[in-house]
C-alpha cells in the first residue's frame, strides 16, 4: 500500500470515527473540564428524563433508558463537542402521540426511526430536511410549547382523566378545575417560582475572576452549580417534602409511584405486542404508527444538526452534518436493545455543556455513566417524586420554546413567511403532522410561485431589454412570453428586443422549446431576438438544439449596434 493511498484510508476512517481526530491529544486539563460538564448535564438530565417520560405518556424510567445510549456512541462518532443525545420535550410529545403510551410501541419507534435516519445517512439524503423552512419549525416548536406545557396542567392540579387530546384537554381541564387538589396546586407552584428564581439568579451571577478570595471563589462555585442543577434539586426537595408527610401517615401529593428497578436488558425490540384479545402483529403496529414513521426520524435529526450547527457556528468549530445523521441514527438503533425511546439533540443541555467548558465529546461517558448509576441504585426513591414537581420541571423548561418575538421578526423581514408559520401553528393543535405537512407543502408553493413567475427587469430604449432577475426554469416560460407580449409585441411596429441572461445558469428542454417558439414568433412579425451573457452551460444547450434566428452576444454594446444595423 503506497503512502498516498495509506493516507487517504487514514482520513476516511477519521471521518466515520472522529474520536480518532482528538482522542490523541487529549490532556489531563481536557480530562477535568469534560468530566465538570459531564457531572453537571447529568444533575440536568436525570429529573428532565424522568420528567419527559411523563410527556411521552411512558413509566418514568423510559426517560432514563432513553438517556445513556447517546453518550457513548457520540463519544465515537459525534463532531460536535457540546452536542448531547437525549430524550427532549418534543421528541416526548411526538412519541406521545405516534407510540400511543405504550412502551412497546415507543421502542419499536425508535428501532425504525434509527434505520430510517442510518440509510438517509448512507444515502446522503440530509439534503431532505433543507425543505423544511425556519417558519415550519417555528411553528412546530412553538405550538409543541403551549400543547406540552397545558399537557401538564393536570399533574400541576392533581386532576385525573383528562384526556390527551389538545382540544378536549382543554375544555376537560376548566371543567374540572374544581376539583384541584390544594396539596399538588400549591408544591407545584412553589416549584415552578423556585425554579424561575435560579434560572434569574444564573443570570446575575457575575463572572468569575482568579483575583476574588476564595470564599468568594468557593460561594460562587456554590451558586453556579445549584443554578445548574436546579431541576434536581427542586426534585430532591418536592421528594423530601412528599416522603415526610409518607412518614407521617398522610400523603396530599400525586406521586411517581412505584418504579422498575436496575438496568433494563440488552435485548431486540418488541415486533409483536401480546395483548388479552391476542397478539397486535408487527405490520398493525407500523400501521398505528402511520405518519410518524416520516415526523419522528425527520424531526429528530432536524433538532440535533440545528442545534449542532448553532453551537459549532457560536464556537467556531466545523461539523459534519452527514455524520451526525449517523450518530443520531446509530443512537436511536442500539437505544431501541435497551428500551429506548426516540432521542434528539437536547438545546438546553447542550447549552449546559458548553456552558462548563466542555472540550470534547468525552464529557459524555460521564453523564452516561451517572444516568446508569441513577438507574442501578435510584430508582426505588423515584416512587416519592411528586408528579406536580415533574410537571413544574417541564412547563419552565418549555415556556422558552414558545417565541412569540419571531412574528414581529418575520412581519419586518418578509411577511409572506407568515403563512407558513401561521398554518403550522394552528394546525399542530389538530394533528402534528398535518401541520408540519400543511406548512412544508405552503413554504413549497410559495417557491414554486416565485419559480414560475420570476422577477423580470424592463429597460426600455431604442431596444428592450428584458433580464430574468432569479433564473430560468420550465414553469417560467409562460411568465417570459406574458412580459415580450405584454412589452414587445403590443408596441406597432414589434420592438426588437434583448434577452440579457446574466442570472440563467441552466435552463432545460421546455424552456429551450419555448424560447425557440418565441424566435420564430419574433420572426413572423419582423422583429428580432437575441441573446446576451449566455454562460456556457446555457450556450451549448442552445446551440445544440440548433434554434432557428438564434444569436447571441457577450456584451449589451454588441447587441444593441447589431440591432441598429439590421
Amino acid at each position: 500500500m503506497t503512502e498516498r493511498t495509506w493516507c487517504c484510508s487514514l482520513g476516511i476512517v477519521q471521518k466515520r470515527l472522529p474520536i480518532l481526530g482528538w482522542l490523541p491529544h487529549y490532556s489531563l486539563k481536557w480530562l477535568q473540564l469534560d468530566s465538570i460538564a459531564g457531572l453537571t448535564v447529568g444533575l440536568t438530565v436525570v429529573p428532565q428524563a424522568l420528567a419527559y417520560a411523563e410527556v411521552a405518556g411512558l413509566p418514568v424510567q423510559y426517560g432514563l433508558y432513553s438517556s445513556f445510549m447517546g453518550c457513548f456512541v457520540y463519544f465515537f462518532l459525534g463532531t460536535s463537542r457540546d452536542v448531547t443525545l437525549g430524550p427532549t420535550a418534543i421528541m416526548s410529545l411526538l412519541v406521545s402521540f405516534y407510540a400511543l403510551h405504550q412502551p412497546v410501541y415507543a421502542v419499536l419507534l425508535a428501532f425504525l426511526s434509527g434505520c430510517i435516519q442510518l440509510a438517509m445517512g448512507i444515502l446522503h439524503l440530509g439534503f431532505l430536511l433543507d425543505f423544511i423552512s425556519y417558519p415550519v419549525i417555528k411553528g412546530f416548536t412553538s405550538a409543541a410549547s403551549i400543547t406540552i406545557g397545558f399537557g401538564q396542567i393536570k399533574n400541576l392540579l392533581g386532576l385525573h382523566d383528562i384526556p390527551q387530546q389538545f382540544f378536549l384537554q382543554v375544555y376537560y381541564t376548566f371543567l374540572r378545575v374544581g376539583q384541584t387538589r390544594v396539596g399538588d396546586a400549591v408544591l407545584g407552584l412553589v416549584c415552578m417560582v423556585l425554579l424561575l428564581l435560579l434560572k434569574v439568579m444564573k443570570d446575575q451571577v457575575p463572572p468569575l475572576h482568579q483575583q476574588m478570595p476564595c470564599c468568594v471563589q468557593l460561594s460562587h462555585l456554590l451558586v453556579w452549580t445549584s443554578v445548574l442543577a436546579r431541576n434536581a434539586l427542586v426534585i430532591l426537595f418536592a421528594g423530601l417534602i412528599a416522603y415526610s408527610f409518607q412518614v407521617m401517615g398522610s400523603q396530599p401529593f400525586l406521586l411517581t409511584g412505584k418504579t422498575a428497578e436496575g438496568l433494563p436488558p440488552f435485548q431486540l425490540p418488541p415486533f409483536s405486542v401480546a395483548t388479552p384479545n391476542g397478539t397486535v402483529p408487527f405490520n398493525q403496529i407500523v400501521q398505528d404508527m402511520g405518519a410518524g414513521l416520516a415526523v419522528v426520524p425527520l424531526m429528530a435529526l432536524l433538532e440535533s444538526i440545528t442545534i449542532a450547527k448553532t453551537f459549532a457556528s457560536q464556537n467556531n468549530y466545523h461539523i459534519d452534518s452527514n455524520q451526525e445523521l449517523l450518530a443520531i441514527g446509530l443512537t436511536n438503533l442500539l437505544g431501541s436493545f435497551v428500551s429506548s425511546y426516540p432521542v434528539t439533540g437536547s438545546f438546553g443541555r447542550t447549552a449546559v455543556n458548553a456552558q462548563t467548558g466542555v472540550c470534547t465529546p468525552a464529557g459524555g461517558l460521564v453523564t452516561g455513566v451517572l444516568v446508569m448509576l441513577s438507574l442501578a441504585y435510584l430508582t426505588p426513591l423515584f416512587y416519592y417524586i411528586p408528579k406536580a414537581a415533574l410537571a413544574a420541571v417541564i412547563i419552565t423548561a418549555v415556556a422558552p420554546l414558545f417565541d412569540a418575538k419571531i412574528l414581529w421578526t418575520v412581519w419586518r423581514v418578509k411577511r409572506l413567511d407568515l403563512v407558513p408559520l401561521c398554518v403550522t401553528f394552528l394546525l399542530c393543535f389538530w394533528e402534528v403532522q398535518y401541520g408540519i405537512l400543511a406548512g412544508i407543502l405552503v413554504s413549497g408553493i410559495l417557491i414554486l410561485y416565485h419559480v414560475a413567475r420570476p422577477q423580470i427587469q424592463v429597460s426600455k430604449g431604442p431596444v428592450l431589454i428584458l433580464q430574468p432577475i432569479s433564473g430560468l426554469h420550465f414553469p417560467a416560460v409562460e411568465a417570459l412570453r406574458e412580459t415580450i407580449y405584454s412589452q414587445a409585441f403590443s408596441a406597432s411596429p414589434p420592438c426588437c428586443t434583448i434577452l440579457d441572461c446574466t442570472h440563467v445558469s441552466n435552463i432545460d428542454y421546455t424552456v429551450v422549446t419555448g424560447l425557440g417558439e418565441l424566435l420564430e414568433e419574433f420572426g413572423n412579425r419582423g422583429a428580432s431576438l437575441v441573446f446576451v451573457k449566455l454562460q456556457a452551460p446555457v450556450l451549448s444547450d442552445l446551440l445544440s438544439a440548433d434554434l432557428k434566428g438564434f444569436q447571441h452576444f457577450s456584451t449589451l454594446e454588441e447587441a444593441e449596434k447589431y440591432l441598429s444595423e439590421e
